[in-house]
């Protein structure tokens, strides 16, 4: 027989022995460094995954609170836009009645300057007519007058006068 296949007590002991030694070692030196460095491996590979999630929870976030206030501003801006329109139209409607106020002074101002040039030619046409009644007068009494006709139209003024005009 072949002496590799035979058993051999001796080589079967030392086999053993040198296979505990081996796994010693093996289990010393390498499988706890081998265990460490995959539970090492798998810890940071699980944190980055909640630190994945966790950013994707706050990408989303972020993403509702960019939304947010994208509706917020688009409402101020609405609310805005309303506010100016109204301003606007209240600030038309306040010119148009300053306008309308002025228009309305310078009317009344045109109405007094008017009635006030008619009172005066009323009054340049009554000195007129009074100067050229006086005129009248005056070659009427440089004409021969009896005093009885001076007197009749002395009192005839006079009397005119008395009644106003």
């Amino acid at each position: 027989m072949n002496p590799l296949v035979r058993p051999d007590p001796g080589l079967f002991i030392w086999t053993i022995l040198t296979f505990l030694v081996l796994l010693t070692l093996l289990t010393r030196y390498a499988w706890r460094p081998l265990l460490t460095a995959l539970h090492n491996r798998q810890e940071r590979i699980r944190q980055s995954l909640e630190e994945a999630r966790a950013a994707g929870d706050e990408r989303e976030r972020l993403k509702r609170e960019a939304a947010e206030i994208m509706r917020q501003a688009r409402l101020e801006a609405d609310a805005l836009i309303t506010s100016s329109r109204a301003d606007g139209e209240r600030v038309r409607e306040e010119i148009k009645q300053k306008a309308r106020a002025e228009a309305a002074s310078i009317v009344a101002a045109a109405e007094r300057r008017i009635e006030l040039e008619a009172s005066r030619a009323r009054q340049q046409v009554r000195q007129e007519a009074a100067d050229l009644s006086i005129m009248i007068a005056s070659k009427l009494i440089r004409r021969n007058l009896s005093p009885d006709d001076n007197r009749a139209l002395i009192d005839e003024v006079i009397g005119s006068v008395g009644e106003g005009g």
